[in-house]
């Protein structure tokens, strides 16, 4: 594909169809994705290719608790895990929000294959870490990776959705699939083929979040 074309119709694919994603597919996505930059190009991600069902399954009960959290915060009017306003909703109540299937455990297990890529922290550049405030910059070293997976799975007809929920049970997800306490984890990505592939996405106009010159300049 045309690269504009695969950038404007990668969208997020949850519901998948059931024809296999091949090893030697998977393992090419893989090749062409290991080209995205990293700080000093040091490379350190890490990605783990899970296909057994009931470890799909586990990693969709530990994703749970954040996903919970997640629907009951909208619910309430509030920004679902926003670091600048921290959650408002009664525990009792977070606990108690259902979670449906489709959400977490439909899409994982629904998919050909689920990655779980992880971040070594050991080579990751924090310039961010005195500031007063949720660091974001170790992300540069790993989401342009994790956005070249999803690019090259959609060139090659299959797709998938880059999904942090599990995140917040980082240390059982740790125990589950034996990872170094040095290694962060950054997402899961179930991938398969879509049971329908968008063809156009909606986004914001480049006026509305580009400006000249400073933050409050005029639209580019």
């Amino acid at each position: 594909m045309e690269i504009y074309d695969v950038m404007r119709t990668t969208g997020a694919v949850r519901k998948f169809s059931g024809e296999p994603l091949p090893d030697e597919v998977l393992e090419r996505i893989l090749d062409n994705a290991r080209f995205a930059p990293s700080g000093g190009n040091r490379q350190g991600a890490r990605v783990i290719a899970v296909r057994d069902v009931e470890t799909r399954k586990k990693l969709g009960e530990l994703s749970k608790p954040g996903a919970r959290q997640y629907i009951a915060q909208i619910a309430a009017g509030e920004g679902p895990w926003n670091p600048l306003q921290p959650c408002g909703v009664d525990p009792a109540v977070v606990e108690a929000t259902p979670v449906p299937d489709g959400m977490v455990t439909g899409t994982l297990l629904g998919a050909e294959v689920v990655l779980v890529v992880c971040l070594d922290l050991g080579v990751a550049a924090a310039f961010d870490q005195h500031l007063d405030r949720i660091g974001v910059i170790s992300g540069a070293s790993i989401y342009p990776f994790v956005w070249g997976i999803l690019l090259a799975a959609r060139n090659e007809g299959y797709g998938g959705v880059l999904t942090t929920m599990v995140v917040a049970q980082e240390p059982k997800v740790r125990d589950l699939l034996g990872i170094p306490d040095n290694y962060a984890v950054a997402c899961m990505l179930p991938l398969g083929k879509p049971v329908k592939q968008v063809t156009k996405l909606t986004r914001r106009p480049v006026s509305e979040f580009a400006t000249r010159e400073r933050f409050d300049g005029p639209p580019l």
